[in-house]
C-alpha cells in the first residue's frame, strides 16, 4: 500500500466514521475536530478493517501518541513496514 492510498483511506474513514469533510493533514485532532478518547478507538478498529489484520497491545500502546492525519499514515506505514520485515524473517 503506498503512502497515497494510506492517505485516501484514512481521509475516507475521517468523511464516514467522524463525518470530517476535508479533514487537514496536519492539525491536532483533539483540537481541531473535538477527537477522544472513544474515537481513537474507533480509529484503531477502522485501520485494523483497513490492514486486514488485528493490531498487537504494543502497536496499540505505540498510537496513543498519534496527534494528526499525518502521524496516523506514518503509523501505518510504519506498521506496514514491520510486519513485512517479521514475514520474511519466517
Amino acid at each position: 500500500m503506498t503512502r497515497q492510498e494510506i492517505e485516501k483511506e484514512i481521509k475516507n474513514i475521517f468523511r464516514r466514521e467522524f463525518e470530517v469533510e476535508d479533514p487537514d493533514m496536519d492539525v491536532n485532532l483533539r483540537d481541531a475536530y473535538g477527537f477522544d478518547s472513544i474515537d481513537a478507538i474507533e480509529l484503531l478498529l477502522e485501520i485494523e478493517k483497513l490492514l486486514g489484520f488485528e493490531l498487537t497491545q504494543e502497536e496499540k500502546k505505540q498510537a496513543m501518541d498519534i496527534r494528526t492525519i499525518n502521524q496516523i499514515c506514518d503509523y501505518i506505514e510504519m506498521i506496514i513496514r514491520k510486519r513485512a520485515v517479521s514475514a520474511k524473517g519466517k
